[in-house]
């Protein structure tokens, strides 16, 4: 499989890319800048030779995306799996009247934006009816049933991801390409924090198995968590 993964230098992203290649896949793994790549995926790169491929995007640049898909697209390089990783939380801790809606603008640009701008260039990339499998990481958060108060920037935010999701797998379905809204889990990453249970590595192995389609998924199931166990919207 060729597998593009955003947000692939650091936490559950290089884990992905270092697991997918560990499984024999080719990995296009995007950063933000090809001049700054973190010791982990470089490591990676070096352990995988001729499986991972580091290219630069910035999900928030439509001409990043372009550019790079036209570069992909003159390889005649056909996509089997798209994982859309990159994202921030900011103001995880303030209320509304302390919080800054400039925050709420970025979180929205990176976190929805972002993976509707991917989409758009690399499903194109895509084959017709070759079951492959675009997956949004998103978050329990997202959920309407556990809206809680605070953490407005990055749930409200996956909470658009998650719709965004139920939209684009209508479109795609008749296409053979599925797409999920997935929750990775709280796992001990820059963003989980170190008193998370999960291991990065654990859930990466969970969401391959879901985009290799090990594990099984209902027709009309596209919120689940890493495991495939659907989620309440």
């Amino acid at each position: 499989m060729n597998i593009l993964i955003t947000g692939a230098g650091r936490g559950l992203g290089v884990e992905l890319v270092k697991l997918a290649a560990e499984r024999g896949h080719s990995v296009i793994a995007c950063v933000r800048e090809t001049t700054e790549i973190s010791e982990s995926l470089a490591a990676a790169s070096s352990q995988f030779p001729g499986l991972i491929r580091i290219e630069r995007l910035e999900v928030t640049s439509e001409a990043d995306a372009a550019a790079l898909a036209d570069k992909l697209r003159s390889e005649s390089l056909k996509l089997d799996g798209i994982v859309n990783n990159a994202a921030i939380l900011q103001g995880r801790e303030l209320k509304i009247e302390s919080l800054a809606l400039q925050m709420m603008k970025e979180s929205f640009d990176v976190n929805v934006v972002g993976a509707i701008n991917v989409a758009k260039h690399m499903v194109p990339l895509i084959s017709e009816q070759s079951g492959a499998v675009v997956m949004n990481v998103s978050s329990e958060s997202g959920s309407f049933s556990r809206a809680y108060g605070g953490d407005y920037p990055y749930a409200i935010s996956k909470a658009a991801l998650n719709y965004f999701s139920k939209q684009l797998g209508s479109e795609l379905r008749g296409r053979g390409i599925r797409v999920l809204a997935v929750h990775p889990g709280w796992m001990r990453t820059d963003m989980g924090g170190e008193q998370a249970p999960l291991n990065a590595s654990e859930s990466a192995g969970g969401m391959l198995d879901l985009l290799e389609g090990r594990t099984a998924v209902g027709e009309n199931v596209f919120f689940v968590d890493y495991t495939g166990r659907e989620l309440a919207i």
